[in-house]
């Protein structure tokens, strides 16, 4: 009887986070909370980044990357950054395309949070861009946690492509996620 108890106090706490999750810019004067992630090995396995080491070096990345981006949002519980969404642009012939990245500390992984935070985007996006249509995700192929976060917020999966990405010195294949406008 204790373990259920246990069970549904985590579950409660868990949907507790989902419910003072929200979206904004993530500011300059987010960084301590941004190091937290942007610095932890386990998060950046799949991003295209290596951990930050320094302070420094996350001040720069805001300032010169997060905060002239047209679509990067701080995920937060309680306005308090535990990660960040972004969608990117494509343009010319490509602008009906937007790519969607996420990241999440590691500490509330498992939670929901993140699948929450996409569909919060996907309630977004198509109606402040009209011009996108399509919105992708691309994922590592071991990287089963993100897959689940995408499917459970309605994108199709489309297929692998294979040895498509060089990721931290290595050929990865990715797996190839997709929401159009219709779908929404």
């Amino acid at each position: 009887m204790e373990v259920t108890s246990v069970v549904q106090l985590d579950q409660t706490k868990a949907k507790d986070e989902c419910l003072n999750l929200s979206l904004r810019p993530l500011q300059v004067s987010d960084v301590d909370d941004f190091m937290v992630w942007a610095s932890d090995e386990k998060v950046t396995r799949f991003c295209t980044w290596e951990p930050y080491t320094n302070k420094e070096d996350g001040l720069n990345y805001i300032k010169n990357k997060v905060v002239p981006h047209p679509w990067f949002r701080a995920i937060c519980v309680d306005d308090r950054p535990v990660g960040a969404i972004s969608v990117s642009a494509n343009s010319g012939n490509d602008k009906c395309r937007g790519e969607l990245g996420y990241v999440l500390a590691s500490k509330y992984w498992g939670k929901g949070i993140v699948t929450r935070a996409v569909k919060m985007v996907v309630d977004t996006i198509f109606v402040e861009w009209p011009h996108l249509e399509r919105l992708e995700a691309l994922v590592d192929v071991e990287n089963v946690g993100s897959q689940r976060v995408l499917e459970k917020a309605g994108f199709q999966r489309e297929g692998v492509l294979r040895k498509y990405f060089i990721l931290k010195g290595r050929s990865r294949d990715m797996v190839m996620f997709s929401l159009l406008s219709t779908d929404y």
